[in-house]
């Protein structure tokens, strides 16, 4: 006979908690299923860096930055670029995240005991003349990263647990949403064999059992695709070339879109499954946790960027800008790879590593360590490791040599020293000159003294080797998010092909597009993600709770 409960949840992310904690706040009982062991409790938002997109804040107005709700919307609706009949719902969900990144989704949290870190990062930035990206820095990253999200959301179910009120059910693989009479009335799926592998490791799938669950509400908040390189080029749109032959992972193998087919095959509408957020600016993990794990660079505009033939990108394609231009762009070229060309003084200034576990300072609240990162010659830890040990990076003081060790790495597309030379000349003279578009974002974003202080390089030229050892880096593309999604209204109930929401079932997350079923429409002002979670999970916890 089937359990009951009051609201299931499939997944225990960080929407699926957030979900959780509000439905159980209002006095229902909530059984969340989770197909991974208690140790992969919190999602990918464990490893993420803690990026929170936040508007008007203190801090910003503390840095000088001014910001408003109506540019941050006119940024995001500049970026997203709707254009489709079925955006109606991922624009509301934005309107409304927008007014919730500008309202009290700051006050929401910090009530709950989370805290940012003083300097407000500039993610996908913008230039400045209203068409795409952040028009001001607004990237705040949380004092703990990944964990300190998380945190104030396990302390609560961690009380809800005590009392009953949540119950944890892991190694619970749902298969099937129960449809009767129009409506979702409960959930099926198989247990699987009890796990001892770390966090994001890949587990064993052997079955020993099977479940059935009644509730009176649903909600999946299973994350979307990004592990399972087979769906990302199943869905990969023509618009953006060819999909890749090779690419990096940056998502464990267990985000797998399942949820996203079993609520199509229940009746439920999924949107804007071409619409994907990748980055260009993956490198191999040296010590990898998941298969093809690959880390994000997060890097300032300073770099000489090359394509796979050796050619320098568009100068409005600098880094940090414009990641789906620089997605499309490199998938014209022929090639999966394309190359940073630096030196040791932009590296120890603009290569971030994004990921809790590539930020020990931050994750671990340890002021002695952040400190670092503003004195000395070396980069953070964690780069200089990678420099040390990492597959896709050549350190020499020679151009000859660093050629010939781009050529070791990609030998059926050589640079050479000649082309390379010319590209870095081309670079230095334009920085010179002050007139294209990385010499002027390197100019706007200098105009803040964070990013002076610590985030963005003094302009100087690559050729000369004045400012340490110069440095290529290989990089490869890089899996990551689900944009589209299970359609939802503003209540985060799920539609169904009729376009009427599907009684007993809910979305949040990433199975939701991060709300709407694609609130970010083609491309993602950073920072977004972990708010989306935050957001969609908490509509989706008191709207479920509401109506049972």
């Amino acid at each position: 006979m089937a359990e009951t409960f009051d609201i299931a949840i499939v997944g225990a992310g960080l929407a699926g908690l957030v979900a959780a904690t509000e439905a159980a706040d209002l006095g229902r009982r909530v059984l969340v299923l989770e197909q991974e062991g208690r140790q992969s409790l919190g999602g990918q938002a464990f490893w993420s860096l803690g990026g929170l997109f936040l508007v008007d804040t203190p801090e910003q107005r503390r840095l000088g930055i001014r910001d408003s709700h109506e540019l941050a919307s006119s940024d995001w609706v500049a970026t997203a670029g709707f254009d489709r009949p079925e955006d109606h719902w991922p624009r509301r969900w934005a309107e409304a995240y927008v007014a919730f990144a500008a309202g009290e989704k700051r006050s929401w949290l910090t009530a709950m005991g989370l805290k940012l870190f003083p300097v407000v990062g500039w993610a996908e930035r913008g230039n400045g003349d209203g068409t795409q990206g952040n028009s001001v820095p607004r990237f705040h990253i949380t004092w703990g990263t990944g964990p300190g999200v998380l945190e104030p959301f396990l302390r609560r179910v961690a009380v809800h647990e005590a009392t009953g009120r949540i119950v944890l059910r892991f190694r619970h693989r749902v298969d099937a949403l129960v449809r009767m009479e129009g409506a979702i009335t409960g959930v099926s799926g198989t247990m699987l064999a009890e796990t001892s592998v770390g966090r994001g490791q890949s587990s064993s799938r052997e079955v020993v059992g099977d479940f059935a669950i009644t509730a009176g509400a649903v909600i999946v908040a299973a994350g979307g695709i990004g592990g399972d390189q087979g769906l990302v080029r199943q869905n990969w749109p023509s618009r953006l070339g060819s999909p890749p032959a090779q690419m990096l992972t940056g998502v464990p193998a267990h985000v797998d879109g399942r949820m996203l087919a079993i609520g199509e095959s229940a009746g439920a509408r999924l949107i804007n499954r071409d619409r994907m957020w990748h980055y260009v600016e993956g490198i191999t993990n040296y010590a990898p946790i998941w298969p093809g794990h690959g880390i994000r660079i997060l890097p300032g505009p300073s770099s000489l960027w090359l394509d796979g033939t050796g050619a320098r990108l568009p100068d409005r394609l600098y880094p940090g800008a414009d990641t789906l231009g620089q997605l499309t762009h490199l998938r014209r070229t022929g090639h999966d790879h394309s190359w940073f060309v630096l030196d040791q003084q932009i590296i120890r200034k603009e290569f971030a590593l994004s990921g809790s576990e590539q930020n020990p300072d931050l994750t671990g609240r340890d002021w002695r360590l952040v400190l670092r990162r503003a004195i000395g010659n070396k980069a953070p830890g964690p780069v200089e490791a990678f420099k040390a040990k990492g597959a896709d990076f050549i350190v020499t003081d020679d151009l000859a040599a660093l050629a010939a060790g781009m050529e070791r790495l990609t030998p059926d597309a050589p640079v050479g020293e000649a082309a390379l030379r010319q590209a870095l000349a081309a670079r230095d003279d334009s920085l010179a000159s002050g007139t294209d578009a990385q010499s002027v974002a390197i100019a706007r974003a200098r105009g803040y003294l964070t990013e002076r202080l610590i985030r963005v390089a003094k302009p100087h030229a690559l050729l000369g080797q004045r400012n340490g050892p110069l440095i290529a880096v290989k990089l490869h593309i890089l899996t990551r998010k689900t944009l589209g999604g299970l359609e939802t209204d503003l209540g985060a109930r799920v539609l169904g092909a009729d376009g009427v929401p599907i009684a007993g079932l809910y979305a949040a997350g990433e199975a939701a597009g991060f709300g709407g079923g694609g609130m970010h429409g083609y491309r993602a002002l950073e920072g977004t993600f972990l708010g989306g979670c935050l957001f969609s999970g908490r509509i989706a916890g008191r709207a479920a709770a509401g109506a049972v």
